[in-house]
């Protein structure tokens, strides 16, 4: 999405508003047109920043950043919060220091004893469950950060089921970081329990439709159940928050959609049953708003089969087609994989119909990758750039880093945080590092957060009849008017997009108020 403020002719009146916005809730009264002086301002204060890393985030944490697209629940998790939950649970550290294990276990390594008598040890833990210590020099001679990202995965899935605890967890660091919206990767227990139960039998496009009717079939009544696990599960971080109540936290502000992840780095028969669940899943409950597929791409499955998973997708995508797909293509670099792994992974995942691409830091190498790019910018097919996560598992940051070609060639660009708690990162970071890294402004920072939400999968019409120019729907020019009042009770996206308009202003108003009296 491209284009500054000042096209917009409209203005913004919360009092109209109040009653349709359940989630989010514009919460200040009066006009609050979009101000090209006013945004300007602020964009002189964060270049005046820029030199500045500590600065600079002191100004962008209050930025209201819209949607983060591309972030895994599970890995969203900070290690320390794992841990006081598998504490709760009994669980204790094992025999290696390096992860947990269920009871019963020795007194001496519960979890709560084991932090409180060795201190280095629960450090060394942490570190063993995220890229913490790895981003500190920690190890990097014997592992890349490829590696220790992923290995942390195996270390804390044993306690990776509070669902309810890790919903509330990350829809509270969203609040803080000023976000509107989570579109989770999140598969339900109820689903993902037989998926390896499909074994390894051999599969080819010849099988996709016998197999697809029988998991079809087998599995159906799964997913009323798997339903009612997220019923119970939103129910209950709810409740941890008051949300309703006159006491509710900020995150319950925060609107939350799912991506079923289809798992990549499995045996074809496995794949194959993740993506038909996925496709089921997105297809029955409006909560899941599309399917991605995930898991390392330079692994030996997920390399020799892609083209094969491409083909599932496609035969499963003209079942499904109001199911969308966002797809991880291009978490790969020189280096990491043969040069052949690099030719075509974006180019093929488009050409399958994904709305937008997860990573896509292998553009530059592909075959046909200015090709690719005119495509993703004439259709509006968005890429979910992780700068903290390319850092840290492909080493490609800076310079590097293809964002600034993605941006030259008119493809709209989301920031997203990909796997924070592992990552020990946030959304705040990222911008940081847009702007400190990348050399972006605040006028590109607000396209992006704005992207944000334009790019989603959150269900309904949106504000923008032209995104480029910020020019609403006929219904939504004054959104005072009983219309646009129906409109926006009518359309998520564009009450989401309605209440970033307002959240923008109100940092802006509020930063050059600061900044007035400072000085």
């Amino acid at each position: 999405m491209a284009g500054g403020s000042s096209a917009l002719g409209w203005r913004v009146r919360v009092a109209a508003l109040a009653g349709l916005l359940a989630v989010p809730a514009m919460a200040h009264a009066g006009p609050l047109p979009l101000d090209p002086a006013r945004e300007a301002a602020v964009a002189a204060l964060i270049d005046s920043a820029k030199a500045s890393p500590p600065a600079l985030r002191v100004l962008l944490r209050g930025m209201p950043k819209g949607g983060d697209l591309h972030n895994h629940l599970a890995g969203a998790i900070y290690a320390e919060n794992f841990l006081k939950w598998a504490a709760a649970k009994g669980f204790c550290v094992d025999a290696s220091g390096l992860t947990v294990e269920p009871p019963p276990c020795p007194a001496e390594r519960a979890i709560e004893r084991f932090a409180g008598e060795n201190e280095f040890g629960f450090d060394r833990l942490v570190d063993a469950m995220s890229t913490r210590g790895f981003q500190r020099g920690v190890g990097q001679n014997d592992v890349s950060g490829h590696t220790q990202f992923f290995r942390s995965f195996d270390r804390f899935f044993k306690i990776a089921g509070e669902t309810a605890q890790m919903l509330t967890s990350v829809r509270r660091i969203a609040a803080g970081d000023n976000l509107s919206y989570l579109e989770l990767d999140h598969n339900t227990a109820a689903l993902s329990s037989v998926v390896r139960a499909a074994g390894d039998t051999p599969v080819s496009a010849a099988d996709f439709g016998a197999q697809y009717a029988s998991d079809a079939k087998a599995f159906a009544a799964l997913i009323p159940q798997a339903r009612a696990e997220l019923d119970a599960d939103e129910a209950a971080s709810a409740k941890a928050m008051s949300c309703g109540a006159p006491a509710a936290e900020p995150g319950c502000k925060v609107a939350v959609h799912y991506l079923f992840q289809s798992l990549r780095a499995l045996p074809p028969a496995q794949v194959y049953r993740s993506l038909i669940l996925g496709f089921i899943m997105a297809d029955a409950d409006p909560r899941f708003v599309g399917v991605n597929i995930v898991m390392p791409e330079d692994a030996y499955l997920a390399r020799r089969d892609y083209k094969l998973h491409m083909a599932m997708i496609r035969f499963l995508a003209a079942k499904y087609p109001k199911v969308r797909l966002t797809l991880h293509a291009g978490e790969v670099t020189l280096g990491q994989v043969p040069p052949e792994d690099l030719t075509d992974h974006i180019e093929q995942a488009v050409a399958v119909g994904a709305k937008r691409i997860g990573h896509g830091t292998g553009i530059a190498f592909e075959d046909q990758a200015e090709d690719t790019m005119s495509r993703m910018a004439k259709e509006g097919i968005a890429v979910e750039i992780n700068l903290t996560s390319n850092a840290v598992i492909l080493g490609v940051k800076g310079k590097d880093h293809p964002l600034n070609l993605y941006r030259a060639h008119g493809v709209p660009v989301v920031l997203s945080t990909d796997d924070q708690g592992v990552l020990r990162s946030d959304m705040t970071t990222e911008y940081v590092r847009a702007v400190h890294e990348q050399g972006l402004g605040y006028s590109a920072l607000k396209t992006i957060a704005r992207a944000g939400l334009h790019y989603s999968f959150v269900p309904g019409e949106a504000l923008w009849a032209d995104a480029a120019k910020l020019a609403p729907v006929a219904a939504c020019v004054d959104l005072a008017t009983p219309a646009c009042g129906k409109y926006l009770a009518e359309n998520e996206k564009a009450r989401l997009q309605a209440d970033l308009e307002q959240r923008f202003a109100q940092f802006e108003t509020a930063r050059l108020a600061r900044e007035r009296k400072v000085s």
